[in-house]
């Protein structure tokens, strides 16, 4: 057994190392790009574009992801000499060039000539022309036109030096809306033939037997509509089986566009994606045969109030970290392909970022271990649906707005830290000992969202809760899959695991058993992959786990604040409280301090084997409560932690260690003596970064 954990690590880490050193010199820690849109932009100002991007300090630029309509103006007839004057120029100012496959956006011709591969929202409508992501990703006529576009552009530019890697498609996901065209109804049908095999076997996964839903043949089946319904969803396995299957298309529409890219570009070409930070609606791991997967990211938009009153401009204190250690579990080498430049457009209200807040995010992006940092855009556009996004130039196409400035300044200390980069730095003990794995399976996010049983549960804000306690207390975190090596880790997080069977149950305790310590949360162990209860006592699958008994649950009105009492202080919950009885020999760590259960625990710890469990039966109004308890497990296990000011992150690569200020205060953060700064200074205002070797 451990020869084979051995293998598999060693195989691993060579895939890395293969991709870093592929791709990626390893000297240069991390370089910066910028996209460019030539076609919006005279060509006579594209060597003046060029040229700044250059002096700025980007290394690499961007392009063609919108650009169909100029590549393939008419079916079947491809015009690359304005691209090749575009990579002429980016030469002659050394920028390297990612080249943007343009599935996002199909010309009019396509959409005119072959209506049958537009998208048909649940409403029954025909996706419209003239937006993007509006296509089938199983229409065969649509993946038919894209592997012809994807293969001319790949015999023309597979093989030209100047072309660093590619870009699929873009932030593939058709932003929340699922297709429920033909084309897919159809595919969709043979999915669940291939999964299930036969018919009986479906309707028992999908419990058909409920409201007479049973089904005689496949060719009955409709992708469930949650829009068509009148009195709910019968089957919450047939709408965990959707977004299963949406998932799946996407990344085989990726898998084509990459193979077909392979078979024509040389090896020294990296092929990529960028999925959105929120990446939910489809599932970025599913993309194994990418050379590695990229995200974007944009912390400001009026969606987070953050931490204290200018909180809002300065973005949550987890969001970029949390998304680093996501992306970067697929082949260990990641990049973020858009990071927010300024102020935006989309957003449910665009404030302007704080003062320093965008250097602050590249400082923070780059402390993941990223290989790239692109920025969305050069130029702020003058027409379209995107005129008030910034750039990093203004209007007039040559003054650098704020957040230019940034990344100006940005890219000058990052080649500063390019002399003093020390080849194959090693983490230091103190902090790599506490490097903890966050277990994710996004059929929980998929499946607690169909049955929420009260309108405050969000599974992702569940998680990133744990997330974010862990990285308060200075945790390095990765995020895994159920067939990561657990053994690596001495302490493990698995947030509301509600579907699991009894292999992953197995694996856990084995973990246990060995020496590892394992926290569960509330929600975990109810279903297993069919979203089926068991049919014996609530949670039984998770009782001998724990050591306690689950009795029940509660979830509370908003307005109403209940109260937990922990280590002699008081926490209020109000979404979610399992109620525990824990058998004996398990420790009771928090209990409920009123409602009809008061004095029942809330939390419970056991010793198994050489290890420990943990789990928290409560979802809590704020991090708190969890921090406290991941506070006292790590104590426990005998494992150190640095416990930070509320609002500040800190993260560690390659021989340094970053801290970034998200609090909307001044922050004197506790260093060591012996520590050299590099950037910034102990004394950390709102935006603030310290970087020290």
């Amino acid at each position: 057994m451990k020869s084979r954990v051995l293998i598999i690590t060693i195989l691993f880490l060579s895939t890395l190392l293969f991709a870093q050193k592929q791709y990626f010199k390893a000297e240069k820690m991390l370089e910066t790009g910028i996209y460019y849109y030539p076609e919006a932009w005279n060509p006579d100002q594209w060597d003046r574009d060029l040229k700044k991007i250059a002096e700025m300090g980007f290394e690499f630029t961007h392009v063609a992801e919108f650009a169909w309509a100029q590549i393939e103006p008419t079916e079947g007839v491809y015009d690359f000499k304005w691209l090749d004057k575009v990579l002429e120029i980016a030469d002659k100012y050394k920028l390297k060039v990612i080249m943007c496959t343009p599935s996002a956006t199909p010309p009019v011709w396509l959409s005119r000539k072959y209506p049958e591969i537009l998208l048909e929202k649940p409403t029954g409508e025909t996706a419209m022309h003239g937006t993007r992501e509006h296509y089938s990703w199983s229409s065969p006529k649509y993946q038919e036109l894209t592997k012809k576009v994807v293969e001319a552009m790949a015999r023309h530019f597979g093989n030209d030096k100047r072309v660093w890697g590619w870009q699929i498609d873009n932030e593939p996901s058709h932003y929340g809306t699922l297709d429920y065209s033909p084309s897919a109804q159809a595919s969709f049908r043979v999915w669940l033939k291939k999964k299930y095999k036969s018919i009986d076997a479906l309707n028992n996964a999908w419990g058909t037997a409920f409201w007479s839903g049973i089904y005689s043949d496949f060719s009955q089946i409709e992708m469930p509509n949650e829009g068509r319904l009148i009195s709910g969803i019968a089957s919450p396995t047939s709408m965990v089986d959707l977004k299963r299957f949406n998932a799946d298309e996407c990344a085989a529409f990726i898998g084509m566009q990459c193979k077909t890219l392979k078979d024509f570009t040389s090896k020294s070409q990296f092929v990529t994606t960028n999925f959105m930070h929120d990446h939910t609606d489809v599932d970025p791991w599913r993309s194994k045969d990418l050379d590695f997967i990229s995200y974007t990211m944009y912390p400001v938009a009026g969606y987070s109030e953050g931490v204290g009153s200018q909180g809002f401009r300065l973005g949550d204190p987890w969001r970029i970290s949390y998304t680093n250690d996501f992306f970067r579990s697929l082949n260990g080498v990641t990049g973020v392909m858009e990071l927010q430049p300024g102020q935006v457009n989309w957003g449910k209200y665009n404030p302007q970022p704080y003062p320093g807040a965008v250097r602050s995010w590249l400082w923070n992006a780059f402390a993941g271990g990223l290989n790239f940092i692109c920025s969305y855009r050069f130029r702020q556009p003058l027409f379209g649906g995107e005129q008030f996004h910034y750039g990093m130039v203004g209007t007039d196409g040559v003054t650098e707005l704020n957040g230019g400035k940034q990344y100006r300044t940005f890219m000058k200390e990052i080649l500063e830290l390019r002399k003093i980069y020390t080849p194959n730095a090693v983490m230091p003990k103190e902090y790599a000992v506490r490097k903890t794995a966050l277990v994710y399976n996004i059929d929980n996010v998929w499946e607690t969202a169909i049955q929420p049983q009260t309108a405050q549960w969000n599974e992702k804000a569940h998680i990133t809760k744990y997330y974010s306690s862990l990285k308060s207390l200075s945790v390095p975190v990765d995020i895994v899959g159920e067939d990561c090596n657990l053994s690596a880790y001495k302490v493990i997080v698995a947030p509301a695991y509600q579907m699991m069977d009894n292999t992953l149950l197995s694996s856990w305790q084995k973990y246990v058993e060995n020496g590892g310590n394992l926290v569960l949360s509330c929600r975990t162990g109810l279903k297993d992959r069919n979203g089926h209860f068991m049919e014996a006592s609530w949670s039984a699958r998770i009782t001998g786990l724990i050591g306690a008994k689950i009795a029940m649950n509660d979830m509370l009105d908003s307005k109403i604040k209940a109260k937990i009492s922990f280590n002699g202080n008081i926490f209020l919950w109000n979404i979610w409280a399992d109620i525990l009885e824990p058998n004996t020999g398990t420790e009771t760590w928090a209990t409920y301090s009123d409602q009809f259960y008061a004095g029942k625990a809330a939390v419970v710890h056991r010793k198994l084997g050489k290890g420990t469990v943990t789990f928290i039966g409560v979802d809590s109004n704020d991090a708190n409560f969890e921090k406290e308890v991941l506070k006292k497990v790590y104590e426990t296990a005998g494992i150190g932690i640095q416990e930070l000011p509320e609002g500040v992150i800190l993260n560690w690569r390659d021989g340094f260690f970053i801290a970034n200020n998200y609090s909307s205060s001044n922050v004197t953060l506790e260093i060591p003596t012996n520590a050299n700064i590099l950037v910034g200074t102990k004394e950390l205002t709102p935006a603030g970064v310290l970087v020290w070797k």
